[in-house]
């Protein structure tokens, strides 16, 4: 390490603490020319990912603009409001863990829809609009008809069939307004 002030590469560790749950490591260090006294700080670096697009340009890998896609997708619907954000989170770190430093677009938006079919069934189907350009109506009837046959009962925006058929068979008593004056 150079010193700030003449240049020396000749610098003595003083002190060494943890930072961050021993993420970081601050080291204050002493020059053995000028006796000038500074800190550094040490941190892994982490490799670059990189994803590749449908049309062969790769872009690195932006959490925060997965994160803004997801939170699109859950606009309005009820979930944490940091949903988008843990989901992006994790998206990355399997990423990560699988030690790769280019991944597809196509595979981080096939695991964004997995994230968000567990989240929140009816922005699955948002996302998916958007994401697979769904061209018409028959297509993206056939996902919500996929999707339906294989609900669960953990994620919102979806109801159930006695709910649906109870409705159809109930019949609607008539409102009555209220005569003007």
């Amino acid at each position: 390490m150079r010193c700030p002030s003449c240049g020396e590469s000749d610098t003595r560790v003083v002190d060494s603490r943890d930072l961050d749950d021993a993420a970081t490591i601050r080291r204050r260090r002493e020059c053995a020319t000028c006796s000038t006294r500074f800190t550094t700080y040490e941190r892994v670096e982490s490799a670059r990912l990189s994803v590749v697009k449908r049309n062969g340009e790769r872009q690195e890998f932006d959490a925060a603009k997965l994160a803004r896609g997801l939170e699109r997708a859950l606009w309005r619907r009820p979930v944490a409001p940091d949903a988008a954000t843990r989901a992006a989170d994790e998206i990355e770190a399997i990423i990560r863990a699988q030690g790769i430093n280019e991944v597809p677009s196509s595979r981080i938006g096939e695991m964004a829809m997995d994230r968000l079919r567990l989240l929140d069934q009816i922005a699955y189907v948002r996302f998916l609009s958007v994401y697979q350009s769904l061209d018409d109506i028959e297509q993206l009837k056939r996902e919500v008809d996929e999707l339906y046959a294989a609900r669960t009962d953990e994620a919102p925006g979806q109801t159930s069939l006695d709910l649906v058929a109870a409705a159809r068979r109930a019949p609607v008593p008539p409102t009555r307004r209220p005569a003007r004056r």
